[in-house]
């Protein structure tokens, strides 16, 4: 297998690029309100980011998920923070979540060993 964290983020960074090409309003502007809803407020962006994860889970959006794993990793937030938080995901999402958590710590252990 290649590199997981390299292979995602080239992916999405290329498909990013393609989407707003067609200089779509509606795209950039959902894009530049994600961008803002994580950075410092009343919540850290540590919080916003473990917000975010959870939500994903329980949404089953890999994708999201592992960009709010990478943000988390980013962050120095702690596997025991992470974990703690994906826990809290799959009580709300329920069982369903596991395959979509098992990824989830696939991703982190892939993060956790980038050279």
């Amino acid at each position: 297998m290649g590199n997981l964290v390299e292979e995602f983020n080239a992916y999405r960074s290329k498909m990013n690029e393609k989407m707003l090409e067609d200089n779509n309003k509606i795209l950039k502007r959902i894009f530049n309100l994600d961008t803002n809803a994580y950075t410092e407020g009343a919540l850290s962006k540590k919080t916003k980011e473990l917000l975010g994860l959870g939500t994903s889970l329980v949404l089953r959006c890999d994708d999201c998920v592992r960009y709010h794993l990478e943000e988390c990793h980013k962050l120095g937030l702690s596997k025991e923070e992470v974990v703690e938080g994906m826990s809290i995901s799959l009580l709300v999402g329920g069982t369903i979540v596991i395959p979509h958590l098992r990824r989830a710590y696939e991703y982190w252990d892939a993060l956790e060993n980038q050279v």
